[in-house]
């Protein structure tokens, strides 16, 4: 089944000629365009056993359902997935896909390691029981972003810690953002989506999600307060310090996964960036990726403060 969002492509098109050869092809139509809604829709009309998520911008491994189902059969899991791998076209997309190699780009997230194998609070996608998705209610539409991470939390609540299973065995590719414009929107949005599910799970919730908004409240607080008081805080040196860290760490990813990135990671027709170019675009997309998460949890919050909003 395909869900489809209000395409202007020849998506449609492509699957009414799909759907005359093969009557399992399906179009689910999804007029709300947003993936939760389209995602549950696919759950109520699912036949099988298995429910198996792919989206659109990724590049799938050729065994990608086979290992998928081979995982969730062999660890008796819920959710089984690889971790989130990525490609990229253009310089943005290069920064992006070296900045989540960091901690300071992934926090931590077991999920962003390609070699980990076990438990996790997430994984990238997801291969499920159709009857688990059912039983716990399918994926949140309050959420709009982060409804993956959601679901994994609830799996977990209903039917334990062992519930989420990362393989790298599992093998799939994402092409993200290929503006510095569309990864703020992008991170904007995951802010407001790690607020709405601390929300609905306080205590399961990985404190990955609020570490841009704890860090960047906070050095906002020592800026203002520098300007504001006569004892200097030193705030300028805070802020030096932050950037010589950040340019280090950029350099140290982008020469750590300086094969990877040749192997895996490049995509694109043109000649692969430079190192220098490399540093450049990672440690902007890490900046951007932080700054935008926190605002995006910013105007949840204060959404939820002020209109009494908890939802989208």
């Amino acid at each position: 089944m395909i869900a489809d969002g209000g395409s202007t492509d020849r998506t449609k098109e492509i699957i009414a000629e799909l759907s005359k050869e093969d009557s399992r092809v399906k179009l689910i139509d999804n007029p709300k365009k947003y993936q939760s809604f389209g995602l549950n829709k696919m759950i109520d009309a699912a036949e099988g056993e298995v429910f198996l998520r792919a989206d659109a911008h990724c590049y799938y491994k050729e065994n990608y359902v086979e290992k998928c189902v081979e995982v969730l059969l062999k660890t008796k899991a819920k959710n089984v997935g690889g971790s989130q791998r990525y490609k990229a076209k253009n310089p943005v997309q290069a920064g992006i896909a070296l900045a989540v190699k960091s901690f300071l780009g992934n926090g931590g997230a077991k999920y962003m390691d390609s070699q980990y194998e076990g438990y996790g609070d997430t994984v990238f996608l997801g291969c499920f029981w159709t009857k688990d998705l059912r039983e716990v209610g399918g994926f949140s539409t309050a959420n709009i972003t982060n409804q993956d991470s959601e679901l994994n939390l609830r799996l977990i609540e209903v039917f334990g810690a062992e519930s989420v299973y990362i393989s790298p065995e599992i093998r799939s590719w994402y092409f993200p953002r290929d503006s510095y414009l569309k990864l703020f929107k992008q991170y904007f949005r995951y802010g407001r989506g790690r607020f709405i599910t601390k929300i609905y799970h306080p205590q399961q919730s990985p404190i990955r999600g609020m570490l841009p908004f704890i860090f960047i409240l906070a050095l906002s607080i020592l800026i203002v307060s520098d300007l504001v008081i006569e004892t200097s805080l030193s705030s300028i040196w805070v802020v030096s310090i932050l950037f010589i860290i950040l340019l280090v760490e950029s350099f140290r990813t982008v020469i750590s996964y300086k094969q990877n990135f040749i192997d895996e990671i490049w995509n694109g027709p043109q000649k692969k960036p430079s190192i220098i170019s490399r540093v450049f675009s990672t440690m902007s997309c890490i900046a951007i990726m932080q700054i935008a998460h926190f605002s995006g949890f910013l105007y949840q919050l204060l959404k939820k403060v002020f209109l009494r909003v908890d939802g989208w």
